[in-house]
């Protein structure tokens, strides 16, 4: 298992990165970026993005829907130079604001503004829901605030419900043009209908795994620009190389919130089989979420506690470590009762990226990343037997897992380094804020 983290691969020799165009994009306008809480720890992919195209000369500022909750962040966040302006995140905390706001852009808007305010009624009315008008409102706000200027020429809107609904009511009361990035849960938990809405309302669509972009062309029911761009990783920050210690004890390592979709009750008891069959193994588990008095209840249940050490969130910085010093990676993400999935953990990549065999699920694109028992391994889901023979065949293979770990960095520097990435997407946005 141990490998030289100064081995070389033959595919990230040849490996050439693009380079921005010596013109930039940004002399034509900014871009605005609408996020729905910046910065977060598990958004990193996001932070990084912003990142690589204000390198490649894409001037950016954001517009968060909520102020930070985490008292630290990655360290990509704190290169990023663009500039944040936070909004209101609820109505009645800051209805003078947001009230303020809108009936300045009405008088400045007139007739524009009512036909909007008008339509946004309608949808509120129709979907039963009065975050529709809170979406208004804060567009509205947003608009007064940051985009009559003519400085913003393009928003883009990462999660295709709350900022995507703020971005096309900001479109709608500015004229200012609008794209999107489709994640996972955003796209399955959305309704359909207004899934379908944003799609032709947008310029362009932009999507994470082609299983996503399959899904959203349904939904749209025509033809529509919809990119697939993998978020990827630094692969000079994820650098090829493990060192665990001598084993048994095995160590598993598993990162993600503690959510539904993750599958931890799964894993768990997938744990408490192999602890019945007698391998000795430990489990480090980095991530929170909203399941985590839960999850760590169920696991003094099955009496894994000696076993199972739940770490917290952690910076990139310390994750890493976690990566080099475990023996597999395992993530058994399912699909949760209310159509939540994931779509390519970036933890799989990241894992993958170090040279750490990984155990995982065939649910919606992790396939379009793992190929099993070529560059992993995959079980089907909710099924913690399978899972459990998985995990054992990962760690006691008599002939090992260099030629598979091998091929998954390959498969990583092929499709997920975020520098390639990100130039995909920044030529979709030196089109767009280059067009009228």
């Amino acid at each position: 298992m141990k490998e030289a983290r100064s081995a070389a691969l033959p595919a990230r020799q040849a490996a050439e990165r693009p380079r921005a165009d010596s013109a930039a994009p940004g002399r034509t306008g900014v871009l605005g970026m609408i996020l729905k809480g910046y910065p977060r720890i598990s958004e990193s992919f996001i932070s990084t993005e912003i990142l690589l195209l204000e390198s490649l000369g894409v001037p950016i500022q954001i517009f968060s829907l909520r102020q930070p909750r985490e008292s630290f962040t990655h360290r990509s966040v704190q290169k990023i130079k663009a500039p944040v302006t936070y909004m209101p995140e609820y109505v009645l905390p800051h209805f003078r604001t947001l009230m303020t706001s809108n009936l300045q852009l009405w008088r400045r808007l007139g007739a524009r503004y009512a036909r909007c305010l008008a339509g946004a009624i309608a949808r509120a009315a129709e979907r039963k829901k009065t975050a529709t008008l809170r979406h208004f409102l804060q567009a509205g706000h947003l608009s007064r605030l940051r985009l009559l200027d003519g400085t913003v020429t393009h928003l883009h809107a990462h999660f295709c419900h709350t900022p995507t609904s703020v971005a096309l009511f900001a479109s709608e009361l500015t004229g200012l043009p609008f794209s999107f990035t489709a994640h996972a849960k955003d796209i399955y938990t959305s309704e359909p209908e207004q899934l379908r809405r944003k799609i032709h309302r947008a310029r362009f669509v932009v999507t994470c795994t082609r299983y996503n972009a399959d899904y959203l062309r349904r939904i749209a029911g025509r033809p529509v620009p919809i990119h697939t761009i993998y978020h990827g990783i630094d692969l000079d920050f994820f650098d090829f190389g493990t060192d665990p210690p001598p084993a048994p004890p095995y160590r598993l390592l598993s990162v993600g919130r503690m959510v539904p979709k993750k599958g931890y009750d799964d894993l768990l008891a997938a744990l408490r089989i192999l602890a019945d069959e007698g391998l000795d193994f430990t489990l480090d588990h980095i991530g929170s979420g909203d399941e985590k008095e839960k999850i760590e209840a169920l696991c003094r249940r099955l009496g894994l506690d000696h076993r199972v050490r739940f770490r917290g969130t952690l910076p990139h910085e310390q994750v890493i470590g976690y990566y080099r010093r475990s023996h597999a990676f395992v993530l058994a993400c399912k699909v949760a009762r209310d159509g939540d999935r994931d779509g390519i953990p970036n933890v799989l990549v990241e894992a993958m990226a170090v040279g750490l065999p990984v155990i995982s699920t065939r649910v919606s694109a992790i396939p379009e990343l793992v190929e099993d028992g070529v560059t992993g391994t995959l079980v089907d889901p909710g099924n913690p037997g399978r899972m459990a023979r998985a995990i054992r065949k990962v760690l006691t293979a008599a002939d090992g897992t260099a030629a598979q770990v091998r091929a998954a960095r390959r498969k990583v520097e092929a499709d997920f380094d975020n520098r390639r990435c990100v130039q995909r997407l920044y030529e979709l946005f030196r089109q767009a804020l280059a067009q009228p």
